[in-house]
């Protein structure tokens, strides 16, 4: 609220001691161009409901009638009333004030102390180790009566600390609350809180806990849960049909050629580039061309996975199975690349642009979570569409990850003996955008539209020899830079 204004521009106006100022309020409301919200409170707006305006000023109308009060308990954590209108509050008496759209639930308690910050007019918000110790008081009260989040919120927001901040980080905030806690009295509300802490990082018996994502940190195995929801949008956009697309490549020669385009589109996406003649001399020979011996390893050790129909008939069926597939497939595609760490999963965190991947602490514990929801597709399609997505965003690796992302997904497709996909150049950008606005807007209807265009396209690509099909494909302006349409008819 800005007091500068003339009252008639201010939504909010406080009755006042002031003489002059309390006439004037009181004929404003004679005239009706001014209305009581509540006692010793007012608005120049006649046309809101009164719980819009009060819920929308709700914290300067605290900071003016409680001054030094404390948003505290889950207040200080969610900045909002609760379902049932409740905001809870410390201050120098115990007093419950029903307004419209909010009931303040006040409590007598210690005012602010060194480390709570000021968060509007004189109102006063705890910082994050008073509020964690506020929110381990016992309760009565159940749900958005409740003055204190439910354990299991307590223990996510303790998972977020550690994912931030590790588990030194977890420790100073332990080290913190202690010290508040003796300054509050609140010696038993660190204890309950110590213990759960104690069992998150392992020291203490894990049925203490509540939270799955708690859970599986006590046992070795914590998760992305942002990931983990992101996932189920997925999984639940692939619960429908798919046209089932018969693989075009009826005899093994015919499913080698294909393979390798396969080969070659995918490491080209990712930046290795080779002629297709110098593409086509390192697959016959096997061996690397002398200047570019990891690129060609490349090629070479992603074609030696996705020709072979036998390795391309493994799929996963148990997180510890999916680990492990993952694992030799990128043995064998990076064989040459030592400081990607064959067959090792990263120890340091990835990031591509402004996208910033599963953490490192979290990669086997995303996969093992993330692999609920694929085992549970039937659809080939689906389970394709699902596991590429799974890898690509936890990024398990160094490097190679959206290669192996690719050979997973069309693992599914080749055991269902459907068609394999193909991500030709003139397609990129489409593939890429698709991924990102899966990621960045949780949009899996572009995804699923994407793959299944490439699909359509890959199943019309026939031809027994590499030559012939790379015909089709010149035909098909599949390897242009830049966008184009995948799906045009080939005569």
């Amino acid at each position: 609220m800005d007091t500068s204004l003339p009252l008639e521009l201010q939504e909010i106006i406080f009755s006042s001691s002031d003489t002059t100022l309390s006439r004037k309020i009181n004929r404003m409301e004679t005239k009706g161009i001014l209305r009581k919200l509540a006692p010793k409170i007012y608005t120049p707006n006649m046309i809101e409901e009164p719980r819009e305006i009060i819920q929308r000023n709700i914290f300067s109308i605290i900071g003016h009638l409680y001054p030094g009060a404390v948003l505290s308990h889950r207040s200080a954590f969610e900045f909002k009333p609760t379902a049932t209108e409740n905001l809870f509050l410390t201050y120098t008496y115990n007093r419950k004030v029903a307004l419209p759209g909010v009931i303040l639930n006040i409590s007598k308690g210690t005012l602010k102390i060194d480390g709570d910050n000021l968060f509007t007019n004189e109102l006063y918000v705890s910082q994050k180790e008073r509020a964690m110790l506020e929110n381990f008081q016992q309760t009565r009260k159940l749900g958005s009566d409740s003055k204190t989040l439910t354990i299991a919120q307590l223990e996510e927001k303790l998972e977020q600390i550690i994912l931030v901040k590790g588990e030194e980080g977890l420790n100073r905030f332990r080290d913190r609350s202690k010290e508040i806690a003796g300054k509050l009295g609140m010696k038993l509300e660190f204890e309950r809180m110590n213990k759960l802490i104690s069992a998150m990082l392992n020291t203490k018996p894990s049925k203490l806990l509540s939270s799955p994502i708690a859970k599986a940190r006590a046992f070795g195995t914590p998760y992305d849960a942002a990931r983990i929801t992101l996932f189920e949008k997925l999984f639940l956009a692939l619960q429908q049909p798919f046209p089932v697309i018969d693989e075009p490549y009826q005899n093994p020669l015919a499913y080698r050629s294909f393979s390798f385009f396969e080969a070659y589109f995918s490491n080209y996406i990712e930046g290795t580039r080779f002629k297709i003649s110098d593409a086509k001399q390192i697959i016959e020979t096997g061996q690397p061309i002398a200047a570019r011996d990891e690129d060609s390893h490349d090629i070479l050790g992603t074609y030696q996975l996705v020709s072979n129909r036998a390795e391309m008939a493994k799929t996963p069926s148990s997180p510890a199975e999916l680990l492990e597939i993952l694992s030799y497939r990128h043995k064998v595609l990076m064989k040459a690349r030592l400081l990607a760490n064959p067959g090792e999963f990263k120890m340091q965190n990835n990031i591509a642009g402004d996208t910033t991947f599963v953490d490192h602490t979290l990669v086997r514990g995303t996969l093992t979570k993330g692999f609920d929801f694929y085992r549970t597709l039937e659809e080939p399609f689906a389970k394709a569409a699902y596991i590429m997505f799974l890898i690509s965003e936890v990024h398990p690796f160094n490097d190679g990850n959206g290669r192996i992302a690719r050979i997973m997904m069309n693992a599914e497709l080749s055991k269902a003996r459907q068609s394999k996909i193909i991500i030709p150049t003139v397609f990129r950008i489409d593939y890429i955008g698709a991924l990102r606005q899966l990621t960045r807007r949780t949009d899996p209807h572009i995804y699923i539209r994407m793959l299944q265009r490439a699909h359509i396209f890959s199943g019309i690509i026939k031809g027994e020899q590499i030559d012939e099909l790379q015909l089709i494909l010149e035909k098909s302006n599949a390897f242009k830079e830049g966008d184009g349409d995948i799906l045009k008819i080939i005569n």
